[in-house]
């Protein structure tokens, strides 16, 4: 296991990263952000000797953010959303916000999980269900880059802490969280598709929002940083004011 932790400093947000193959398609979103927040990248890498879980990483994530006299507001894609949101319920009093991109209302739900689905439904060989996998993940028709994607997700499922394998997929039951959440997604993701987000609706509170990106598919924050940064920065300064209008009341009624 090797760990990337983010600079010793005072930061905003922290953006999560439990897969290191893909994490290019990360890196303008958080460009885009860092014109405007302070913004980290927390990195877990796990080794083929290591048992396929979140546990470890979700440990070594609080260790971290504990060092922080202040909550962040954190953030994450695909498996890595799922620890954020598995971060969120755990250690709510150490969130500020959570910002989830391609994770739908059953979150245990990843491309890796629709992967391993198919490897028992169609006969074919690993590298050709891999090619198919990239070839509907990402919203390009080039094949060097549809190459590419498939090797990335070969690499990725040696080394990330997937909990899905061919034994079986693990569930991780829908739940709301106490802290305010924010729930991006692209209106042609195959692996979260549109009703896969539209089911957060019955665990929203009233501050949480539910947004889509007209195309992109399931790495539409790399094809659009910009348009997913603007709704980003809107939620997280929506959150600013209304925690700031709570505090002032509060402060009214205790000086009464």
């Amino acid at each position: 296991m090797s760990l990337t932790l983010a600079s010793k400093k005072s930061f905003d947000a922290l953006f999560l990263s439990v897969s290191p193959h893909l994490k290019l398609f990360d890196q303008p979103l958080l460009k885009s952000l860092a014109k405007f927040y302070s913004i980290a990248h927390w990195e877990y890498v796990q080794t083929e000797d290591e048992p396929s879980s979140l546990d470890p990483a979700l440990t070594l994530l609080y260790d971290y953010v504990k060092t922080f006299d202040h909550p962040i507001h954190l953030m994450g894609h695909g498996l890595s959303g799922l620890l954020a949101l598995l971060f969120s319920h755990h250690y709510p009093q150490r969130v500020r916000s959570l910002t989830l991109l391609a994770v739908g209302g059953q979150p245990g739900i990843t491309w890796h999980a629709h992967y391993y689905a198919q490897r028992h439904l169609f006969p074919c060989s690993r590298e050709q269900l891999l090619a198919k996998t990239a070839q509907s993940l990402l919203a390009s028709s080039e094949q060097w880059r549809i190459r590419s994607l498939a090797l990335a997700l070969r690499q990725e499922l040696d080394t990330s802490p997937i909990p899905h394998s061919l034994l079986g997929i693990a569930a991780f039951p829908p739940n709301s969280t106490p802290v305010p959440m924010l729930v991006c997604g692209s209106a042609d993701d195959s692996i979260v598709d549109p009703t896969a987000l539209k089911s957060w609706q019955n665990f929203l509170k009233p501050i949480d929002q539910i947004w889509f990106c007209p195309d992109g598919r399931h790495f539409f924050h790399y094809f659009y940083p910009k348009l997913v940064a603007l709704k980003v920065l809107d939620f997280w300064e929506k959150w600013e004011r209304s925690s700031a209008q709570i505090q002032a009341t509060i402060q009214d009624k205790l000086a009464k």
